[in-house]
Formats: C-alpha cells, structure tokens, sequence
C-alpha cells in the first residue's frame, strides 16, 4: 500500500522515528503519522517524545513543516498506527508497576506530564488555528489510545475497533483527559459510565452515541479519512471555527489536565497488592497477545482475560 503510494506520487516518509514514522501528501497538505511501536503497543516514553517533536515543530514553524526542500503547510494532521488491529493499548503499564511498587512519585509525575503535553498541544492544535486533527482508528484504542482519539476534531474508526477506559478493572482511572474529553463530546454521565463500567464498546456503538464522527468498514479507515478530507475541502475554514468555538465555549484547559494527571498519581501511588497483580496480569496479557500474532503474522483477538489492556 505505501510503496503503491509512492510510486503514484500521492504521499512520501518525512520522517522516522524508532517507534513512529510520519508521511506527507503535499497535494491535500495531509500529514499522516503513524505508531509503530516495537514492543508492546503502549505509550512507552520513547514515543511520547517523538509525537512531542513533531509537534513542537508544527508550533514552531506555524503550522508548516519542511518537504523535498520547501516549506508545506499541515491543513490535517492524521493519527493512525501501523501495528495490525492495534490503535493504542495505553499507559506503559510495565513502567506504573515499577514506579509504583518503588513509590516514585516524581517518575510518575513525569510521566503523566509527558502524556499531557502531548493531549492538551493537540488539544490547542498545536497552536495552529488552521490546522485540522484527525484520529484513525483502525484497531483497539484503550485507556490512554482512547484519550488520544478523543482529542482530536475528527474521529474516524474501522467497524472492529474496539474502544474504552478499563483502568477500573485494576482499581484506577484514566488520569490523562478522559472526562475532560468525553463530558464535552457526550456529557459528565457518559464519561464517569465509561469510566466507572470498564466496558469496551465497539466504534459502531460509539458511532450512535456521537463520540466516533465516521464510522468506516474493515479495511477503508484510510479512504474514509480521505473522503473526509476531500468533502470537507471547501469549508475547511468555517469547520475549523467551529473546533476553535468549542474551545471558547468549553474549554479545556492545561490547568485542569494538570489537576487530573495529579488525582491519577494519587490514586496509583493506593493500590493494593491485589490491584498490582491486576495489572501484572494484563501486562503479561498484552505480551503473550504481540508475542502469538507476531509469531502467526496475524494478530490473534483480544483475549477475554486480558481485556483491560491499557491505563491512562
């Protein structure tokens, strides 16, 4: 697919990182970024900084990034992944075990940092007013992968993705704008429902509650996005207005996430022993589940013991 994409001309790499790569498709000025995560397909800190430095140089350069040698403006900038059937799984859950067993809470700290910095400079748009975010979402986005959707205008996901915050199955929450961003896009009751239920809801299901935007078959996520893009051309001005409104109108602010991620760090530094073998449950969960699909070539469902995969 990407080498077909290439030879037509529509997109090239700008950049690669180790655990993420980025493609630019100048004609539409669509920055598409990818995660590719080498282990276990979670927020690990090495790429919590690359998606910072793209970022920061989409702040810095206004919106524009440097191509073949000439300076393009971003008009989209697209979240995906490249792992199959995975959007995100979430907090590196093998660090919190770590941090918390140790009671390093300024580690923790940083962490939840870190992830914020990058949820609220998507959030503000990178501080791009014309920039427009899309999240596509072509497997399971759970706990931190689901807040990272959530952040952007537009959520575009394929039928059998799998979506929710099972944070609450091991005796958490997800710390980093999970309620913030769902009490805005649905209500307070939705969010602390999907919060306090640990349940995972398919992207149809989320589609009829107004949280997913596309919903897309197996398969066509990128196309759907594409279509998007391409129907939403010639307003692409007001429609981002309208994001900036939202902002005005409910906004959320680096205050607030900051008062969050410190009630997350609370709240970790309590859990019991048994809430730890929780998590150490879940972690081996999501090894073995990378371990068998990278061995089949195909990855293997979501196993039902092992179906919380993720913490904010």
């Amino acid at each position: 697919m990407s080498n077909m994409r290439d030879a037509l001309g529509l997109r090239a790499v700008w950049k690669e990182f180790a655990e993420s790569e980025y493609e630019f498709e100048p004609a539409t000025g669509t920055l598409w970024g990818y995660m590719r995560q080498r282990g276990n397909p979670c927020f690990n800190l090495a790429l919590l900084k690359e998606i910072r430095a793209v970022g920061n140089e989409l702040t810095a350069n206004s919106g524009h990034i440097e191509f073949e040698g000439a300076m393009h403006k971003v008009n989209t900038y697209v979240a995906g992944s490249h792992v199959p059937r995975v959007f995100n799984l979430g907090g590196d859950l093998a660090l919190f075990l770590l941090l918390i067993r140790s009671r390093d809470r300024d580690a923790l700290s940083h962490y939840a940092r870190m992830c914020i910095d990058n949820i609220h400079a998507q959030i503000q748009h990178y501080q791009c007013p014309t920039l427009t975010t899309v999240s596509l979402v072509q497997g399971d986005a759970l706990g931190g992968g689901f807040e990272m959707a959530l952040c952007s205008d537009v959520i575009v996901a394929e039928e059998s993705a799998l979506l929710g915050l099972p944070e609450i199955l091991f005796n958490l929450f997800p710390g980093m704008g999970a309620y913030s961003l769902l009490a805005r896009r649905a209500s307070p009751r939705v969010a602390e429902e999907l919060i306090l239920s640990g349940k995972l809801l398919s992207a149809a299901k989320l589609h009829e509650m107004g949280i997913v935007d596309v919903l897309a078959k197996d398969g066509d996520g990128e196309a759907a996005v594409q279509e998007w893009i391409a129907k939403n051309a010639r307003r692409r001005s007001g429609f981002q207005g309208v994001m900036r409104l939202r902002q005005h109108v409910n906004p959320i602010t680096r205050a607030e996430l900051d008062a969050v991620a410190d009630t997350w760090v609370d709240c970790a530094l309590r859990l019991e022993d048994r809430d730890m073998r929780m998590m150490g449950r879940v972690v081996r969960a999501q090894m073995e589940r990378m371990e068998a699909a990278a061995a089949a070539a195909t990855p293997a469902p979501l196993p039902a013991a092992g179906i919380a995969m993720a913490a904010g």
